[in-house]
């Protein structure tokens, strides 16, 4: 899954703390680990014969890749690789790791995601990361009725969409701004507006 980020306008208000009700009701405790080394792309061929590697981005942009010094060939940190350096080259990342100073070097590596540790990049104050977001509850801003629980963030173009499942049903839920009016990632809650034919049934 990748690491693209939800920016909500800036006329909102940040974050708001659901009720206590709310997230006891759901069986929420403030604080539950996040996950800690996110998916930053997928090395998926070499670059020349020096051990240059290509890199799908699976990130916003090779700006927030830039940030990072070290990533990791896994995702709880147990394996890290000095970035040396990082540049673009169209919609890929052009990346020289410490250690892979050949094109057989380059090879082994091929296929393997990359990582990178949360606390080595800042973000936006009113952004969040979409494996922060899966596993939230969407409830009701006004009703406090629950519609399901956030499985995958999709975006075709114009926004994000949340596809939310309940009792094994889905719903997909625009992520704009009419709609969505509090997300708080610390107890796993987004609360909308539901608008009318919003969960109208096909």
């Amino acid at each position: 899954m990748s690491i693209i980020f939800f920016v909500l306008p800036k006329q909102q208000k940040k974050y708001i703390i659901l009720t206590k009700e709310i997230a006891d009701k759901l069986c929420i405790t403030a604080g539950d680990k996040m996950k800690q080394y996110l998916e930053v792309g997928k090395l998926n061929n070499t670059h020349g014969i020096k051990g240059e590697l290509k890199m799908m981005l699976w990130c916003d942009d090779i700006d927030y890749l830039k940030q990072f010094k070290v990533l990791y060939l896994d995702d709880s940190g147990k394996t890290p690789v000095k970035v040396l350096s990082v540049r673009a080259q169209k919609n890929f990342a052009i990346l020289k790791l410490e250690g892979v100073d050949s094109i057989e070097k380059a090879e082994t590596l091929k296929g393997k995601v990359l990582y990178g540790n949360r606390d080595d990049a800042e973000i936006d104050e009113n952004a969040n990361y979409i494996a922060d977001l899966i596993g939230c509850y969407v409830v009701d801003v006004d009703t406090e009725e629950e519609y399901g629980k956030v499985v995958d963030v999709l975006n075709y173009g114009s926004c994000d969409i949340y596809d939310t499942e309940s009792w094994g049903k889905h719903k997909l839920i625009p992520a704009t701004p009419d709609i969505v009016k509090e997300i708080n990632t610390e107890y796993k809650v987004i609360r909308i507006k539901a608008m009318k034919g919003l969960f109208d049934e096909d």
